[in-house]
């Protein structure tokens, strides 16, 4: 066996192999055990503020909701065509409406939304009137929703409340086509 002169005394090569091979090993592995894992199911929405600054306003015709595999989603349905309605989304303590009084809504956060968009037309005729403002779609069995209530709506903005399972990612925004505009608020079911 060879042995190579270190300082303080003889090593064998074999020793030294030994000692290479382990740190080649330990040292990718360190760093792959600091590398962030992946977002779930992607989703790398945040829970920040969703603004479209658009000052357009239209009407909110429906409210509807559904559950995909990575989160709920909420749509409201507007009318208009060609323009972008604005709309903000954001967690806040209570949910309130023009009178700034609070809305108990069920969940441990509460997202607000508020879209210019009213529940009427010019006219004051009603475009959209739920049997039950308080529920505006069923959202029982949800994984991230608990429960989904027109707060108000007044000078030509309404505003919803979304109760939630608890502060997570969403998003939100604006689909067109012809038949006219939905505004789309998803919340993702986990970080």
């Amino acid at each position: 066996m060879s042995h190579t002169k270190v300082r303080g005394g003889l090593r064998s090569k074999a020793a030294l192999a030994v000692c290479g091979l382990t740190a080649a090993t330990v040292i990718p592995l360190a760093a792959s055990g600091s590398a962030q894992a992946a977002p779930y199911c992607g989703i790398t929405w945040g829970s920040t503020a969703k603004v479209s600054a658009a000052l357009t306003s239209d009407t909110v015709r429906g409210a509807r909701s559904g559950q995909h595999t990575c989160y709920d989603r909420l749509v409201l349905d507007l009318g208009g065509y060609g323009h972008s309605t604005g709309y903000r989304v954001r967690y806040v303590s209570a949910v309130s409406g023009p009178s700034g009084m609070p809305v108990p809504l069920s969940g441990a956060a509460r997202l607000q939304i508020d879209v210019n968009a009213a529940a009427s037309d010019s006219r004051g005729n009603p475009t959209y009137r739920p049997a039950d403002p308080r529920h505006v779609t069923d959202v029982t069995g949800y994984r991230t929703f608990r429960q989904v209530a027109l707060i108000a709506s007044f000078e030509g903005k309404s505003t919803f409340g979304l109760g939630v399972r608890a502060r997570l990612p969403m998003r939100a925004f604006v689909i067109q086509d012809p038949t006219g505009q939905r505004l789309v608020i998803d919340v993702a079911h986990r970080w």
